[in-house]
């Protein structure tokens, strides 16, 4: 599969960075005034190199750079991909074209300059990823998840901690994405913490579809309109969101995934990524590794207990609990709510139901910066006799608390040591899934927990939980 790098932005936002850098390390730039943002070293070596190292460490080695702004410093760099680097003197062992775009042509404007060399042998697949973004992912695994889809593209999506201005992905239990809202879209009041993270996998199908609708012709891109600008190809709002629940062209599917991606567009966001490469966050993160979790119970661990939640409007986020949550995301852990929702065997919540409560919930973290990486629900209940009852789910399963699957289910999709990892809830049941999985284990014993009206006081409270905490934040304060 061969991979295009779009690297042609202009960076206006973070020039003092870029020229501070140029002066810093004139030996890397040919003592260049100013350089392009992809070239912004991390401790010495540039972002888009360290980009192509992972490329070729993970056997993706045909690369087309898409290049504008100050191009001939980044062509000056890399070459054509077999020299060797100024930064390490290692060769970057990879082939490179570029396409120069001498007039901006929007984000996916290029692509149709340069369809012709996507394809790479049979495969009509390739990767397109952003020089904009700091990431080290597992792409491999993405590209395996794109081909059992089999649809024309995939976006990696991921949660983040500014979600209400950026472009949020939704998408069916199947991970079919079916609307795509932009930052300018009027959205739902809640929704689910699902951004496009700015790296896709694509089919040229889709840059052919836009062709065929009309609403793209390849030969004008580049030309002035009637209103004398130049026409670009935006590949969000024209190429990729026209086909969002589009059940007469192939499926475009989210690809959620905890590993790092970080916008670097401005100073601060950029001294960010400076900050999470000094203690080891971005390769950490790489789902390559064994990734460490907190595992959350729901009612009563972050949300009030209130007995069984039914409606939207039960939901209410326990006092410091958003402030707890943040401190997993910071501490680059993974935050996995696992929940027992014995209403949908029931009857009483159909399972659209309880992805509206779990988005009320998701938002409200967001609207305090807190994000959770995964939720896992357990359907199921083995006791029978209840009006509207749905038979099939009344069921003796392997999911339901204090049994593990749905720990399991993770610990696989995430690459989890369970290990070094914690299973924090108020009731017995958390403690004893948590001690059968092989984590370490908090039983919460606070006002706003189910606690005193469940079973946290049987046997004195002592379930041989690890820890016992009055609230998620004094839990997580201990932890880390």
């Amino acid at each position: 599969m061969k991979v295009v790098i779009m690297a042609g932005g202009k960076g206006t936002r973070i020039t003092s960075v870029t020229k501070k850098f140029a002066v810093q390390y004139p030996e890397l730039y040919n003592e260049a005034p100013d350089i392009p943002k992809p070239l912004l070293p991390i401790d010495g070596i540039p972002v888009l190199e360290r980009e192509i190292c992972s490329l070729r460490e993970q056997g993706f080695d045909k690369i087309i750079i898409t290049v504008g702004y100050l191009s001939s410093i980044i062509m000056d760099y890399f070459g054509d991909g077999t020299c060797v680097s100024r930064a390490t003197g290692k060769p970057f062992g990879v082939s490179i074209s570029y396409f120069n775009e001498a007039i901006p042509l929007g984000n996916a404007g290029a692509l149709y300059k340069i369809y012709d060399d996507l394809k790479d042998g049979a495969d009509e697949d390739f990767l397109l990823l952003t020089a904009d973004s700091v990431f080290d992912v597992n792409i491999r695994r993405f590209v395996e998840y794109h081909k059992k889809k089999g649809g024309w593209a995939t976006l990696f999506t991921h949660p983040n901690s500014h979600p209400f201005d950026s472009s949020v992905v939704v998408a069916d239990m199947d991970c079919r994405v079916i609307e795509w809202l932009a930052k300018e879209d009027k959205r739902p009041v809640y929704f689910k913490n699902r951004i496009n993270a700015g790296l896709h996998i694509l089919n040229r199908k889709v840059l052919d579809i836009a062709v065929k609708n009309g609403t793209i012709v390849p030969e004008l891109i580049g030309t002035s309109n009637s209103q004398g600008s130049v026409v670009k190809v935006d590949l969000d709002r024209q190429l990729l969101k026209p086909l969002c629940g589009d059940k007469n062209s192939g499926a475009i599917f989210c690809y959620d995934s905890p590993e790092y991606v970080k916008d670097m567009g401005t100073p601060e966001r950029f001294e960010q990524v400076l900050c999470d490469f000094k203690v080891g966050m971005i390769k950490r993160k790489n789902l390559q590794y064994k990734q460490r979790a907190f595992f959350l119970d729901r009612d009563g661990t972050i949300n009030k207990y209130k007995g069984l939640i039914r409606s939207v409007d039960q939901i209410e986020l326990i006092d410091g609990v958003a402030e707890a949550v943040k401190r997993i995301n910071a501490s680059g852990s993974l935050c996995i709510i696992i929940t027992n929702q014995p209403v949908v065997a029931r009857g009483e919540v159909s399972d659209k139901l309880l992805g509206e409560i779990h988005d009320k919930l998701e938002t409200e973290l967001g609207r305090a910066g807190a994000y959770i990486d995964a939720l896992y629900y357990c359907p199921h209940h083995p006791d029978r006799g209840f009006t509207g009852e749905i038979s099939s789910l009344k069921i003796n399963c392997n999911c339901r608390k204090p049994k593990i699957g749905l720990v399991v289910k993770a610990a696989k999709d995430y690459n989890i040591d369970l290990t070094s990892s914690w299973f924090i809830g108020d009731s017995r049941n958390d403690v004893l899934c948590g001690k059968n999985a092989g984590t370490k284990t908090v039983l919460l014993i606070g006002s706003d927990t189910d606690s005193n009206q469940h079973d946290g006081n049987k046997e004195n409270g002592q379930f041989g939980q690890d820890l016992t905490c009055n609230s998620l934040i004094e839990a997580v304060e201990q932890i880390l």
